[in-house]
This record gives structure tokens, sequence and C-alpha cells, in this order.
């Protein structure tokens, strides 16, 4: 007898923001297979119309309760680009530093509260606070550890507020750094266990071959500006994003979608690392290929894996920028800004990909445009394909209606959406 079964996820959990999935197949026969985004738009574009320079990274720092850092850290690149300003070493040092908390905080966060209950069978965290206490205290002490760090250097949580056009308000102490880089070497410990834990859970067997597209790194793994790539060999440079995002609107999405060489794109850690991998510690490219995870990987559920990886990146990568910044004399914090009529784009890979700001300013430094391309945005028709696929494939193995929604909502989380974001 041929699977008939009806998935209909109105609301997806434990992902950032609203979508729905819906699934029908008759007699084997995939008649409907659907991602639908269905919040209102924000519009902050035309909000930073009219607003002077200094206020457009505040302003975007809103976007997203996750990803602040990184959508600050863009539109500050942005600004600078428009008037010419080159920052000081220190300056990109500390800053990517920051991004760097912030892509820990971020992927932690994803890793063990929003994915790791579908590998460990609950519903929500809260159970494996009795079944796996050591996974939530690992998971709790690397959280705040990122968190504390974003505090010293940002100067909160989030949404920062000492970084600025042009560098920083203030500095962290420097003992405040040698305190976080301590508690960043004992850290990896966590970050073990985590592999470890990992290794246990049942990665899905499936794959699509998508184009993956990312910062470009040239000596080490990108993070902040530089040349755009994809796995199809497309090549542009950060100003040219709008030929990488190619963006469209489509009917039942309430935010835009990305396509490039083929009918839908891929952004984001797994992205990240097909491209950049080498680039990557030698300690993260050692558990990545322990955990199966080799470039170019075709499978979406190994999204989590990519985050993982990048974690042990991050931690280890901050060690050394730490080091840096101990080793030479503070510098000035912030260097003079001087507003002119231009035109800037920054481009900085946040958790979920990469995320472009683009600013055209008036002579005194007014906002006259601006456009912001998320990465969930680019996400959307990619996981749409993906649920065509996986819809049509588990329907040929006789899969059974809960077993198809539960792949199809891990194929989503998969991805660690921000839909509010990607319908700004």
């Amino acid at each position: 007898m041929k699977l008939s079964c009806e998935v209909n996820v109105h609301h997806l959990t434990r992902v950032e923001g609203h979508g729905n999935i819906r699934i029908s197949i008759k007699n084997g026969v995939v008649k409907k297979a659907q991602w639908e985004v269905v919040e209102t738009p924000r519009f902050f574009e035309a909000m930073l119309v009219g607003k002077h320079w200094e206020n457009a990274p505040y302003i975007c720092g809103r976007i997203c309760g996750i990803c602040s850092i990184g959508h600050t850290l863009a539109s500050i690149r942005a600004v600078e680009n428009a008037f010419g300003i080159t920052p000081s070493a220190q300056t990109t040092t500390l800053r990517l530093l920051l991004k760097h908390m912030e892509t820990l905080q971020s992927h932690i966060l994803h890793l063990y509260f929003l994915a790791a209950p579908d590998f460990l069978g609950t519903g929500s965290v809260l159970p494996l606070t009795k079944t796996h206490p050591q996974v939530v205290q690992q998971a709790l002490r690397l959280k705040l550890l990122a968190n504390d760090a974003c505090d010293i250097i940002g100067g909160r949580r989030l949404h920062p507020t000492r970084t600025v056009v042009g560098g920083f308000t203030m500095l962290p102490e420097k003992a405040e750094l040698e305190t976080i880089r301590q508690r960043l070497l004992s850290s990896v410990s966590d970050l073990l266990a985590s592999a470890e834990l990992f290794k246990t859970f049942a990665i899905p067997d499936f794959s699509r071959e998508t184009e993956f597209v990312s910062l470009k790194g040239e000596t080490n793994y990108p993070f902040i500006g530089g040349a755009l790539v994809s796995t199809d060999g497309v090549l542009k440079k950060e100003h040219q994003y709008r030929a990488m995002t190619n963006e469209y609107c489509k009917t039942g999405f309430t935010s835009k979608l990305s396509r490039l060489s083929r009918p839908s794109l891929a952004v984001g850690a797994l992205a990240r690392l097909n491209n950049n991998f080498p680039l990557l510690h030698p300690a993260a490219q050692e558990i990545s290929i322990s955990l199966g995870l080799e470039p170019v990987n075709h499978n979406p559920y190994m999204g989590n894996v990519a985050q993982l990886v990048e974690c042990v990146h991050v931690v280890l990568d901050s060690v050394h920028l730490i080091d840096t910044l101990l080793g030479t004399p503070w510098q000035e914090p912030r260097q003079p800004v001087h507003a002119k009529k231009g035109e800037g784009v920054g481009a900085v890979e946040v958790p979920r990909g990469i995320l472009y700001h683009y600013y055209k300013f008036d002579s005194l430094g007014k906002v006259i445009k601006a456009d912001c391309v998320i990465p969930t945005s680019q996400n959307h028709a990619n996981i749409l394909h993906d649920i065509e696929a996986l819809a049509s494939q588990y329907a040929k193995a006789g899969k059974k209606d809960r077993e198809i929604e539960l792949l199809a909502e891990m194929l989503v989380r998969a991805y660690d959406p921000c839909i509010s974001c990607s319908v700004h």
C-alpha cells in the first residue's frame, strides 16, 4: 500500500519567528510541499531614510535580538566604506573578537536549546535539565562566557553601545580581556564534550545539491568584509552584493527570496565551511572531519555540525586575538569621522549567513537610500526546495506522518532561521 499523509505545522516551534510547513502525500505522490513565511513585514530601510549617519548602526542593531552585533557591524562598515574610512588594526581586531563572541552566543543557543532536543527525543530543553544535566550545564557555561565577553567589549550583551563608526567609544580593560582569555581556554573541554555528544546524534540521511554562498577568506576564515564566493564558482566584490542575492518576491512569503546560478542558494555556517574549510583553525578542522563533515557537503542537517565546528574555531581564534591585543599598547579608541556624499556596502557573516547593508548619503551625511539583505531571506527558497525533495524521498521510503513531520521540522531548524529579520 502506497503512503498517504498530511503534515500541517502551523507556526514551527524552536525557531525565531513564524513559519508554516505543509506537506500532502497521496498514494506515494507528493501533492504539496510548502514552506510559508507569514509574518508582517518590518520596514527598517524606510526608517533609516532621513536619519543621520551616526544613528544608522543603533537603529539597525535593533533589527535582530540575536544578531544585533552583526547588524551593527555591517551598518558601521557600510558607513565607513561610504565615507572612505579604513579602521585601525586595533579596531579591526576588537570588532572581530566581538563578532566571534556573538557567533558563540548564537550557535550555542541554537545547538543546545533549539536543535539538541530533536536528537535527544524531547520537545524542548527543559526535560534535559533532568535527563542530561551535564549537557545543559555545558551550554550555560559557554553561553555565559560569550555573553560576558560581549558585555566587556561591546558594552552590552545585546545591542552594543561602544561600537561606533571609526572605532569604539571606550576600550575594555586589559585585565578583563585576560580573564576572558582564561575562560576561553577552559571552555575547550566543554566544546570537546559537545563534539562527543554530537557523535551520538543520528543525522538524517538526506542530501540535495545546492549552491553555497559566503564571504571568501584570503588568509583567515572570513567574518567581516571581503569578496563574495559561491561553490558554483561565482566570485563578486563586496559592493556587487545585488548580483549575488538577486532578490525576488513569491506568493506565500512576506520575505523576499534569493537565487544565483540555480533556483536557490544557501548561506550560513555550512556555506562558510564549504567555501573556506582550509582556513579553519586546525583543531576545528579535526573535529569537523571526526564528525563526518568535509567540503562540499550538501546535507542541510549538517548545518548543526558546521555551527559546532565554528564554535571551536571562534574560541581558539579569540585566544589569538586577545593575545594580540594584550601584546600591544592601546591606541586612541576612535578616529575622526567626516561625513560626505557617497554610498557604501557592508557585508558581515552573522551566525545564519552573509548579511548585507547598503546606504547612500547626501553631503550632510543623511541617509537617502538604504537596503538590507538578511541571511534567512536568502535561505527561504532553499528551505522550500529542500522540503519538496525531502517529502519526495521519504514518501518513497514509506515514512509515516509524524516521521516526515519531524524530519521537516528538523530540516528547517537546521538552517537556524531568523524569520522576523527576514521580513524586515
